[in-house]
């Protein structure tokens, strides 16, 4: 009787199989690495993968067809460890916008150096962009969690930011000056949430819209 072959079967390799992983690009231009799924991570890593998934979920479809298990699902781990990262699916929500808030003030930083006009033009046209390739978390945290402290906690800081920024650029001080600038980036939040949700305008008609209000509210020419 002939001997059973002790050689193990192996496994053919999947033809789209890639030894360094494959890499799924985020509308922030972030990647999330397959190769990363299931790995130990370390805590920052692991809150870093859950982010990047998270951001391109929340960016893809509104913020009620996002499951918390589908975003364990992408990152590769159980439910109970994503738990242990994000406490819930708004907590999610607000670690994605703050990070996205804080690449847009850094991209921003360099306004050139054109007029004010134009270096508030600067500002506004990278801000829409990340709006519109974002669209979904831009409503979500403006309206669904519009009440929720921790995402409004967010929206305030980057406007204080955003607000002695433009004190600044326009060389003027002041409550006054300081309370109208506030006055208009809420004023420009509620012109973005608008455009984005009825399109009944467009965004180069928007930025001038304001440009002029900015400009008006500080008594300054362009």
């Amino acid at each position: 009787m002939p001997r059973p072959s002790s050689r193990r079967a192996t496994s053919t390799p999947s033809p789209s199989a890639h030894p360094l992983g494959r890499h799924v690009s985020t509308p922030a231009g972030r990647h999330v690495s397959t190769k990363l799924l299931g790995v130990r991570l370390t805590p920052d890593a692991r809150r870093t993968q859950l982010i990047d998934v998270g951001a391109a979920l929340f960016a893809s479809k509104p913020y009620d067809d996002v499951l918390m298990e589908e975003v364990a699902s992408r990152a590769g781990i159980s439910r109970a460890l994503l738990y242990r990262h994000f406490s819930s699916k708004r907590d999610l929500v607000a670690a994605v916008h703050q990070r996205a808030t804080d690449q847009l003030l850094t991209e921003v930083e360099d306004l050139g150096d054109g007029t004010l006009a134009e270096q508030i033009a600067v500002g506004l046209d990278a801000h829409f962009d990340y709006f519109q390739a974002n669209r979904n978390l831009v409503l979500a945290a403006n309206r669904v969690l519009a009440s929720d402290p921790v995402v409004q906690a967010v929206i305030t800081g980057g406007f204080a930011a955003l607000q002695r920024r433009l004190l600044d650029a326009a060389g003027v001080d002041g409550p006054l000056a300081s309370a109208a600038v506030l006055a208009w980036l809420e004023f420009v939040r509620v012109m973005c949430v608008e455009w984005l949700a009825h399109q009944t305008f467009d965004r180069v008609e928007l930025r001038d819209l304001c440009v002029r209000a900015l400009l008006g509210a500080l008594d300054l020419r362009g």
